[in-house]
Formats: C-alpha cells, structure tokens, sequence
C-alpha cells in the first residue's frame, strides 16, 4: 500500500505494464556524499583562506609582502600592488571553486527525492517532471545497501560510466550510481531489483564441466 500520489505522468508512463514496486524516497542523494563535499570544501576553503591572510593581513597594515613567483623574488605594499594581481586571480579561482563545491554539497543535502518504479523490463526513475528509463539490463548487480531498520538506501551500479584519469597510474573506469535513498521496505526493493537483474543479464551464463571418473 502505498502511502504517497503517485504523478499523473508516472501514472500514464507506466500505463497497464505490470510493476513490482512504486516507491518515493526521501531525498535524491544520501547524506554522506552530500557530506563528504561538504568535508573537503571546508578543508579547502581553509587552506585557502590561509593564503588570503598571509597575503592581505600584512598588506592592509601597511608592511610589505613578500613573494617568489617564477623563482623571481617580488615584494608589494599597498602603495604599490601590481605583482599581486597574479598570485590574487590564482587565489581567487581556488575561492570560487572551493565556495562552489560547498554550495553544491548544500544543495545535495537538501534535496528531496523523486519516484522509482520498477516492471519486468526496466527501472523508471521520475523527479521534478523528468523521467529517466533503464532496461535491467544496464546493471551490473553490484547493489549496496545501508539499511536502519527496514528503511535505508540502496546503491545501484550501472554497466555505463567514464573514464576517470590518475596520477601515476592507468585510467580507470568509474561506473554511473542510481541512489534510491530514504525508501521504506529496503531490504524487499533490492530483492525484487536483484531478481530482474540477474533475469535480464546480457552476459552468457559458464557451465563447467568436470571430467568423467574425477
């Protein structure tokens, strides 16, 4: 029994095709990924914020500042500040980038959710009007669950994804994720979601087959 409306688009989408399940989850990302950005761009903007005082404090009460840009030893005052518009623009750009990343972690962590359905033949996903369809066979069955209770959130791994550089070693492939997060009746959700999943498996199954007599 469901204990949400469920959209007239997500009604009419799924029209007479069968489901076996309908759920609402709570919000569109689980906390700890809105809280690690939130984690790293407080670490960030303090190490910023570090090179904004070292620059600026001794400026505004009128000593010098001195740098090495280029391996070239340069000093400014605030009477003569020229050699700082650089180092300032550098600045300036980790600062935006650090105050953007907060800002996103903000906006993920207060997110709501969206509506999941899932039928024998795919996984739809509708949120703020937008629909997202995924045949079972996308994923990988790589599923993680983080359960309080009998609600919690589920991590779906898909089979697409990107190619993510690193330093010092070989690229590596980083699947795409379909969070289902606050959602009651978890642990019955990735039972049905595992059970399509292995149904629709596009990889040949392997029968080995043992010798006679061993």
């Amino acid at each position: 029994m469901h204990h949400f409306s469920i959209p007239t688009e997500l009604k009419q989408l799924i029209d007479t095709e069968r489901t076996d399940f309908v759920i609402k989850s709570k919000r569109n990302y689980p906390k700890k990924k809105a809280v690690g950005l939130l984690a790293f761009a407080t670490f960030w903007n303090l190490i910023v914020s570090v090179f904004w005082i070292v620059m600026l404090v001794p400026l505004f009460s009128g000593k010098e500042v001195h740098f090495t840009s280029n391996g070239v030893s340069k000093t400014a005052s605030i009477e003569d500040w020229g050699d700082l518009v650089a180092p300032s623009l550098i600045i300036g750009l980790f600062t935006v980038i650090g105050i953007s990343v907060f800002i996103y972690g903000i906006v993920i962590m207060v997110q709501k959710g969206g509506y999941f359905a899932g039928t024998p033949t795919r996984f739809i996903q509708f949120r703020n009007g937008k629909t997202a369809i995924t045949d079972w066979e996308q994923f990988t069955g790589n599923i993680k669950i983080d359960s309080k209770g009998t609600s919690g959130n589920l991590e779906f791994e898909l089979r697409t994804g990107k190619m993510q550089s690193r330093k010092n070693s070989s690229n590596q492939f980083v699947p795409d994720v379909i969070y289902l997060t606050g959602i009651e009746n978890v642990f019955d959700i990735e039972k049905k979601c595992k059970t399509r999943i292995k149904e629709n498996d596009p990889t040949p199954s392997v029968i080995q087959k043992s010798a006679i007599g061993s």
